[in-house]
């Protein structure tokens, strides 16, 4: 795709790094046209950004430094837009990555002799828990369908698994639009798809989830991944901004589970229902296992207080239900107070029935979640009980670009810690 566009002294040079590597290649489009300016050396007639009026060079060594100097040296002071076709050869120099592509398109650190990850673990996690789902669903139910957009590892759907999966399974290159607009046209014709993305590359199909999926009311699932300051930390793939985005859109149902039973039972109930737009929003950290689930999630916006008490009304959205628990634990020793605590699922709806009760027994709401604080989750609760003499305190995260950071520090920075908020929330008492 497009990797880099920059403006200067009124010049815009365009960046394509084309490394060879997408699954999806052959789909059309973009993937079909850099296929054949690669093959051609840049020669081809069929040349898309010619077609727009662009210069364009091409460069076919592009891990020789010295030639990509020589180009962007003619390039450099251009009158008009160019494009910069670069080829690339991933992992260049190293032979695991040069061999493995797929694998090595990320890599955490590794021992540089064996290429194995210094991190290395057997455990499950929420990408092989919904591969393996979705592979027995699909099985038993062939309206089933797994989409991604470029990262079907998300998911879990490495090479072998999309080879069990066949045609059920879908890569449209990344493009996540694409992606939105085709789940939403399965589900208007009877199937069943489910669209795994990264929080962070919501944000490029926005108008798709709301024009070609809500409006239509088709009901897909979309489940985003890393969508948490426990995710990836890197300025350009944040994922705190998916509650904003997406529980403010007309007829969807954004639902936060706390653990992987929750995740399977709503991931369940979404396929099978066919009233509604679904998004899951996956917890951040360490999975969390061994809860059992009851709850009809059919039964839209109705919480579940799992701990009952007074005063004080603990409500832990989706990674941060765990904190909520710290935070009661917290009261109870130091201020001697039992804190209601509230699981609430639904980002996109109010339980209003159980927050008017709230008002009978409790002076003070707090409000927990995995994301930016403006225009989230926790609003809506404080606009709720904004008539009233309920106190409420919403905990997240600042609206700001971080990058690079250090996890404790950024929870520290936003009082995302039990004696923090057990600490405000006595000033209020």
């Amino acid at each position: 795709g497009l990797d880099y566009a920059k403006e200067l002294d009124g010049n815009l040079i365009i960046v394509v790094n084309d490394n060879d590597m997408s699954i999806a290649e052959n789909h059309g489009g973009l993937y079909t046209n850099l296929k054949l300016l690669r093959d051609t050396k840049g020669t081809a007639e069929c040349n898309l950004f010619r077609a727009m009026g662009l210069d364009y060079y091409y460069v076919h060594e592009g891990n020789d430094v010295a030639a990509l100097i020589d180009t962007f040296q003619k390039v450099k002071d251009s009158k008009k837009p160019v494009v910069v076709h670069i080829r690339t050869l991933k992992g260049k120099g190293y032979a695991p990555a040069e061999e493995h592509k797929e694998q090595w398109h990320y890599s955490g650190p590794f021992d540089i002799e064996t290429g194995r990850s210094l991190f290395e673990g057997d455990e499950e996690d929420y990408s092989s828990v919904s591969c393996d789902y979705l592979l027995d669903k699909m099985k038993k139910d062939p309206k089933v369908v797994a989409i991604t957009a470029g990262t079907p590892t998300v998911i879990g759907f490495t090479e072998d698994k999309r080879r069990e999966a066949g045609k059920q399974f879908v890569d449209v290159g990344i493009a996540e639009e694409t992606a939105v607009a085709l789940a939403s046209g399965i589900a208007a014709g009877g199937g069943k798809p489910v669209f795994g993305v990264y929080s962070s590359f919501v944000q490029r199909t926005f108008d798709q989830i709301s024009q070609d999926l809500c409006i239509n009311n088709n009901a897909a699932t979309i489940v985003t991944f890393a969508g948490s300051v426990y995710g990836m930390n890197d300025v350009t793939h944040l994922g705190f901004q998916d509650i904003p985005m997406l529980s403010n859109i007309p007829n969807l149902v954004y639902l936060a589970p706390t653990t992987k039973e929750e995740y399977i039972a709503m991931l369940d109930w979404s396929i099978e229902q066919n009233e509604h737009p679904v998004a899951i929003k996956l917890p951040g950290g360490a999975m969390v296992s061994g809860r059992p689930v009851t709850k009809n999630f059919g039964d839209l916006n109705k919480y579940e207080v799992t701990q009952k008490g007074s005063k004080v009304a603990l409500l832990g959205l989706g990674t941060f239900y765990s904190l909520a628990n710290a935070v009661a634990d917290e009261m109870k020793s130091e201020l001697g107070i039992d804190a209601t605590v509230i699981n609430p699922y639904y980002i996109t709806g109010l339980d209003e029935e159980l927050l008017e009760s709230l008002k009978a027994d409790h002076s003070v709401v707090v409000t927990i979640e995995d994301g930016i604080l403006d225009g989230g989750f926790g609003e809506k609760i404080a606009r709720f009980y904004g008539d009233s003499d309920m106190k409420v305190l919403n905990y997240g995260l600042k609206k700001e670009f971080l990058d690079r950071y250090d996890v404790e520090e950024v929870l520290k920075d936003n009082r995302l810690d039990a004696e923090m908020i057990a600490e405000d929330v006595k000033g209020l008492l």
